[in-house]
């Protein structure tokens, strides 16, 4: 449906995947950073695209994802559980499309475009076994994939991903062994009760007076006039 709420929280779920068929329009880098998060998953990929990165083109000639460069039509959806439109500068193709896929019940999401979305791709944290999805309720995925990137520096030490590691193996050795549910869980709790982060979080110098000018401001095509707007962050 167009013209949807910009500020939706949606609901976050994790959804299996693992060897279904999902598709990509686009090669562009959105498609690369789209298509590793869904290899990542277990999914096989199939990229409508004239051009790919060069990553993309590895894995396609490595038979790792399907490569299509036809135009991309109707029959390209059968069989198909998830679409990701990564082609968000043709506003008509993203309405069809996101029609196309509602009437047969597909996954789709458009990228920087919620109207022609009926799922939203979170800034991701991957990290070992950890999933760390970082959401704005799509207010402002710029702080969000800020937010992604501290998160991605403070697990990625080599003692948190061997922690996370041993106590994956942990869970499945107690499972086996202990078949009282409550004594298990307590056992697992007991493990992780003391582990803990902690932060701080740093705001931009004058944020409020920065963000107030910029709201308040009136001027139009600020890339013909940044020389008169020298405190604005455009200008440097």
């Amino acid at each position: 449906m167009h013209n949807k709420k910009i500020i939706n929280p949606l609901f976050q779920v994790g959804l299996d995947i693992h060897d279904r068929e999902c598709l990509i329009i686009g090669g562009g880098n959105e498609s690369e950073n789209k298509c590793d998060r869904l290899l990542d998953a277990g999914a096989k990929v199939q990229i409508i695209a004239q051009q790919l990165t060069p990553k993309l083109n590895r894995w396609a000639a490595d038979k790792i994802i399907t490569h299509k460069t036809d135009a991309f039509c109707e029959a390209d959806l059968e069989n198909i559980m998830l679409v990701v439109n990564t082609s968000s500068e043709n506003t008509q193709f993203s309405q069809n499309l996101y029609k196309l896929a509602s009437k047969k019940n597909i996954l789709i999401n458009s990228f920087d475009d919620p109207n022609y979305s009926n799922f939203g791709m979170v800034a991701l944290v991957r990290k070992g076994h950890l999933r760390l999805s970082v959401s704005t309720s799509n207010t402002s995925p710029s702080l969000a994939a800020r937010i992604r990137q501290d998160m991605d520096t403070i697990f990625s030490t080599e003692e948190f991903l061997d922690f996370s590691k041993i106590l994956a193996k942990l869970r499945q050795n107690i499972r086996i062994r202990i078949p009282n549910r409550k004594k298990r869980f307590a056992l697992l709790r007991s493990l992780v009760q003391q582990f803990q982060i902690e932060g701080k979080i740093h705001y931009p110098n004058c944020w409020q007076e920065r963000f107030s000018e910029i709201l308040n401001c009136q001027q139009k095509n600020c890339e013909d006039k940044l020389k008169s707007c020298q405190s604005c962050p455009l200008s440097k």
